[in-house]
């Protein structure tokens, strides 16, 4: 299968300090990738770099064999295709839900209105926010803010979809309504790349899991060789802790 996604010898250094070292790995089409570690282990900063928010220092990435970090590339044209989610939702305070599911598709994929409101309102109801549609940003709750911010990311009809501790900023019983429509989204084949501390998500749905350590990949594999049977101490120590939770 070929890769969506190639990352070549990716390092990334704000001055003097090393975030990210020597970085490679592959993004199959259908995959859903769980990158895992402690905080400050470079994890965000890897995905930030794939989406083109930070520039990378050195090394490539590759989406479809073109690298996307060379000069000349435009970030919003490949952002289309790359979509993000981020942990803080980033919804326009001032648009409505269906506006903040509508304004990529009409500004960037030059959708007709009468189109980006059928896919807006498509996605809405996939995520199960159709009766919020005329709602501002600040009259929802964290969860549906975040179901919101999927949608959005959805009807620009990604090929691939980060999503950046997605429910991290969430109370503990709005982040199982967010990992439900994650799961749905994994099970209908969407490749999806996802920084996360939900040990249960990352073992349960993934297909491949990144372990990440000062900046660099620790180990990585299948879930039942991280889970079950990690090959290094400190995988095992760091799942060991997270287990205990």
């Amino acid at each position: 299968m070929d890769a969506v996604l190639q990352v070549n010898h990716l390092s990334k250094s704000f001055g003097s300090h090393e975030v990210l070292r020597d970085i490679d790995f592959t993004v199959k089409k259908g995959d859903v990738t769980s990158i895992i570690g402690a905080s400050g282990s470079g994890k965000s900063t890897l995905l930030r770099c794939i989406n083109l928010l930070e520039t990378p220092s050195k090394g490539e990435i590759f989406f479809h064999g073109e690298n996307v970090a060379a000069r000349g590339v435009n970030p919003t044209a490949y952002r289309s295709k790359v979509g993000m989610v981020f942990q803080n939702f980033n919804l326009f305070s001032n648009m409505t839900v269906l506006q903040n599911c509508m304004v990529g598709q009409t500004k960037v994929l030059k959708r007709q209105e009468k189109d980006a409101k059928e896919t807006a309102l498509q996605f809405l109801h996939k995520v199960g926010m159709t009766p919020y549609i005329n709602a501002k940003p600040r009259q929802l709750s964290g969860g549906q803010k975040q179901r919101v911010a999927i949608a959005r990311a959805l009807a620009m009809d990604p090929e691939v979809l980060l999503f950046d501790e997605p429910t991290s900023a969430l109370d503990p019983e709005m982040v199982g309504e967010v990992l439900t429509v994650m799961r749905s989204l994994a099970g209908e084949g969407l490749t999806m790349l996802v920084v996360t501390h939900e040990m249960a998500f990352a073992r349960d749905v993934s297909n491949h899991v990144v372990f990440m350590r000062e900046g660099v990949i620790w180990e990585e594999g299948g879930p039942q060789e991280i889970f079950v049977n990690p090959q290094r101490d400190e995988t095992k120590e760091f799942l060991s802790r997270f287990m205990e939770r």
